[in-house]
């Protein structure tokens, strides 16, 4: 690859990247602030019932996602990467800057909670147009051999738009003060997003559409009904659903827990407090940031699926053990939980996180590559969008939700990790049998 096709693949990469991590970072911040967003938009009650009505809502977002994929992602298909992905980051940005200006349900009632998912419907959405675009977008760019490598850019837009979500949450609480925060500061990262939007799409607008894709459409090999050749045709929807159930699936359930649930399970169960668990969370993401690059890159000189596999049942036999020191280190006391044993250990409670983080890079970081080179130009935006926001909307986006349900009704901490082993472990099984390596990468 010649010099200026560097500069322009990392120009594409920068470009895409941006964009990609400021609607991670708008769809995190609502998660990332769910202890507080559950007292501001529900009536005062029980605060387990608020932190779950919370975080059934923040699923939402996650369950819409797959519906984002196919209407963004036909649109992807017919008239381009480009422009498609520009839409959706205004949706996302505009949808995030309300959430900020919503009142409170002191203020407007039930109106409160309902827009508030109305909302959050849009980020969805607007989320589920946006990656598959991005990672189709670099792929069509990235020489063949070297997807992995590139793509893998993308992958870390996820875990650095949480990480910059809680960097501005922690200093945000920092500068307001925790009392100001609780009542008002906590729309602040909220509000930001709009200034964020504004120079991705300078930046984005710069771009030229895909190569790959211009070629196909002035061949006459575009697709005129992408939804009906992804999903009517036997042999691409056999294709999506290996996807699913042999990829996305667990790798979804593996980011959501190494990450999200780790946070909750911090805050909620272990009473780690605010901000020292969201500088847990913050560290350990940073420190395993550079591994997404690294398994992409390796995925490209020896397959994506030994690694995806290996990620997926590393983490399942792992999490037990991990959640249980996780408990010992946090000073969790089982008879008062309100009284901690000791001061939480943070320096281990980091690298436990840590480890999960890894897990998370070893199944995310090739994942974009493999689902771009499973499916045909002319239906990839289409079809790989579906498999992946099911995959990590839907598995992945419920472990919260699921995880602080489980623990709540059995009294036993290690409950909430029971449905991520066993997604995990099902697609480490169906993936490993149904996934054909491909010969030449």
């Amino acid at each position: 690859m010649s010099n200026v096709a560097k500069s322009k693949i990392w120009t594409v990469i920068a470009a895409s990247s941006a964009g990609t991590l400021i609607e991670w970072y708008d769809f995190y911040i609502f998660g990332s602030l769910a202890t507080i967003i559950s007292t501001q938009f529900f009536p005062k009650g029980d605060t387990v019932v608020n932190l779950m009505l919370t975080l059934a809502t923040f699923a939402t977002g996650f369950v819409v996602r797959p519906f984002g994929a196919l209407f963004f992602g036909r649109l992807g298909d017919l008239i381009g990467r480009k422009y498609t992905f520009l839409v959706t980051l205004l949706i996302m940005g505009v949808a995030t800057t309300a959430i900020g200006l919503l009142p409170n349900y002191e203020q407007i009632g039930i109106f409160a909670p309902i827009l508030l998912l109305i909302l959050r419907l849009l980020q969805g959405l607007a989320l589920g147009g946006e990656y598959g675009g991005a990672a189709t977008y670099v792929a069509e760019h990235a020489p063949e051999g070297t997807r992995g490598f590139y793509t893998s850019f993308i992958q870390t837009t996820a875990t650095l738009g949480l990480f910059v979500s809680l960097g501005v949450i922690l200093a945000s609480r920092q500068i307001i003060g925790e009392e100001g925060f609780a009542q008002w500061g906590w729309r602040v990262p909220f509000l930001l997003s709009i200034i964020l939007v504004i120079i991705s799409v300078v930046i984005r607008r710069k771009l030229h559409e895909s190569p790959v894709f211009q070629e196909m459409k002035a061949s006459g090999k575009a697709s005129t009904s992408p939804l009906r050749d992804s999903f009517m045709n036997p042999e691409n929807r056999r294709l999506v659903i290996i996807a699913l159930v042999g990829a996305t699936a667990g790798q979804g359930v593996v980011w959501y827990t190494g990450q999200f649930y780790a946070l909750y399970y911090l805050q909620t169960v272990l009473k780690v407090p605010f901000v020292t668990s969201n500088t847990i969370i913050a560290t350990a993401l940073v420190i395993a940031t550079p591994f997404f690059v690294f398994w992409g890159w390796l995925s490209d000189k020896i397959g994506r699926k030994n690694i995806m596999m290996a990620g997926c049942l590393i983490a399942a036999i792992s999490w037990i053990p991990i959640y249980k020191l996780m408990a010992v280190y946090s000073g969790y006391n089982a008879a008062d939980p309100m009284t901690p044993l000791h001061d939480p250990d943070t320096m281990m409670l980091t690298f436990l996180v840590f480890i999960q983080v890894f897990f998370v890079t070893m199944v995310y970081g090739p994942i974009a590559a493999f689902l771009v080179e499973l499916f045909p130009t002319h239906i990839r935006y289409t079809s790989m969008s579906l498999p992946y926001h099911i995959g990590n909307g839907v598995f992945g986006g419920l472990v919260p939700l699921i995880g602080t349900y489980f623990v709540d009704r059995t009294g036993n901490i290690l409950a909430g990790l029971y449905y991520p082993i066993g997604i995990a472990l099902m697609t480490f099984v169906l993936g490993s049998l149904l996934i054909k390596e491909k010969k030449k990468i």
